[in-house]
């Protein structure tokens, strides 16, 4: 069988749908410039929400201010947007948690380890992997979460975190009309967590969730939190001293942590067969195996307190040690790009492609967006101003004349590239086959769609 290991997507259809939501991250792209005799030929790499807006913006041929029109002598732009996975959206469709459909969040290829003792241990594995377990992305679909164990222990207390943490305790009814997936539908229904811990380093000025997702965590139907009021102390009097959103998410978490409970959220409480906890200025140092050596059996902490002020505050050991028993391990402490190829520059340490607004260095013609412009930050407003800032980095060269010249054929080197290695692109009407028949498989239980999760069942439903 001819090899099948490239997928693209041609921009001129693409641009016909709207660039999808997402919540928090951006998925890296870049993009890169071919100039033709009258038409400028663009290609972006990646078909996430920062892929999309860049696109979005170099065809509309204008910036944020309405700015950089195109030279008038061209009239038009042709955009390719290439794609690795057999399916477009990144990670919209396989983001972080199926019951918020509107808000799909990370779009890194990689998760940053966490260095430490037993990090190999089955039953550790990256927060990343296992919410693509759930959500559908091929290649996580050989991951086997161990939910057989009682306590699970999420290491990182953004939002990630708490989406995953969210799912794990959720009652599986609860997710039956969302688009997970079936599989990982059965796995939550079988089930026996019944705690899951939130490890951070810091303290609870330091959390990176949103008050929104914490407000939804604290109502979760069947759980019941619990915060350490000690963790609190002191927090009352700097109140004053926050800026508004820290503000409202640092009383929501006082008022969970000290107030008493009326009678009906404590009946609600008391009833509950599942807790989740934060447990703040804690540093993981090694994960503990079972008496097999081969499966994790707890998680040794290293107790922290907190130095310097504002953005300089840093956790450091206090000397003591604490363990705590549990089977699962989640790291969710961050997420980084991955180098794209040996030509194209990249710095390992910050995870990113050297740039100056977008601009690569040192590479007339390559332009970068999202978070491997960036680094690991921001939310969906930060997310369109960085690929409409990218994309009019493009055109303002464009328009000076600071683009290489001369013609260059742009997506027919890349067909008859394809061809010559044998591989057959999936093309926009090819996911519209896929789209059809994930639908259709949702229709009978309700839910949105069923995603089609085997790379070669897809091939084969298109007739490759």
């Amino acid at each position: 069988m001819a090899p099948r290991c490239w997928r693209w997507v041609r921009s001129s259809v693409w641009s016909r749908t709207r660039p999808p939501p997402a919540r928090s991250t951006r998925a890296p792209v870049f993009c890169q410039w071919f100039s033709s005799q009258t038409t400028p030929q663009i290609c972006v790499v990646g078909s996430g929400p920062a892929g999309f807006y860049t696109a979005q913006h170099l065809l509309k041929k204008r910036g944020p201010q309405q700015l950089c029109p195109l030279p008038q002598h061209h009239t038009r732009a042709q955009v390719d947007i290439y794609e690795k996975q057999l399916v477009p959206f990144g990670l919209v469709r396989f983001g972080v948690a199926p019951d918020h459909p509107e808000v799909k969040s990370y779009g890194a290829e990689d998760h940053r380890v966490l260095g430490i003792p037993g990090e190999e241990l089955h039953g550790v594995c990256s927060a990343r992997a296992f919410v693509g377990w759930y959500n559908g992305l091929p290649e996580n679909q050989g991951l086997t979460p161990d939910l057989s164990c009682d306590t699970a222990v999420i290491l990182g207390q953004g939002n990630v975190a708490l989406d995953v943490a969210r799912i794990l305790l959720t009652p599986p009814e609860h997710l039956e009309k969302t688009d997970i997936t079936e599989a990982a539908l059965g796995a939550l229904r079988q089930s026996r967590v019944k705690t899951v811990w939130i490890v951070g380093r810091r303290g609870p000025l330091q959390v990176a969730f949103t008050i929104k997702e914490l407000r939804e965590m604290i109502q979760l139907p069947g759980t019941w939190p619990i915060l350490h009021p000690s963790d609190f102390l002191g927090l009352q009097e700097q109140l004053k001293e926050i800026p508004r959103p820290r503000k409202r998410l640092t009383e929501l978490l006082l008022r969970t942590a000290t107030e008493k409970l009326g009678a009906e959220e404590a009946a609600r409480q008391a009833s509950a067969s599942r807790a989740w906890g934060l447990r703040f200025f804690r540093s993981p140092q090694q994960v503990l195996p079972s008496a097999d050596g081969q499966r994790v059996a707890g998680i040794r902490l290293a107790v922290t307190r907190l130095e310097g002020v504002g953005e300089a505050t840093r956790a450091v050991p206090t000397g003591e040690i604490e363990d705590l028993p549990c089977g699962l391990v989640l790291s969710s402490v961050g997420y980084k790009s991955r180098p794209i190829d040996p030509s194209v520059p990249f710095d390992p340490k910050l995870g990113v492609i050297p740039n100056t607004e977008g601009r690569v260095v040192d590479v007339p013609g390559l332009y970068c967006s999202g978070w491997v412009k960036t680094g690991p930050t921001g939310v969906i407003a930060t997310t369109m101003t960085s690929s409409f800032l990218t994309s009019q980095a493009l055109l303002q060269d464009l328009q000076a004349g600071l683009l290489p010249l001369g013609p260059r054929p742009g997506y027919t080197a890349i067909q008859a590239l394809l061809s010559s290695r044998g591989v057959q692109p999936i093309s926009f009407s090819d996911w519209e086959k896929l789209d059809a028949e994930e639908v259709s498989r949702g229709q009978g239980s309700g839910k949105p769609r069923e995603k089609l999760v085997d790379c070669q069942e897809m091939l084969r439903l298109l007739g490759r």
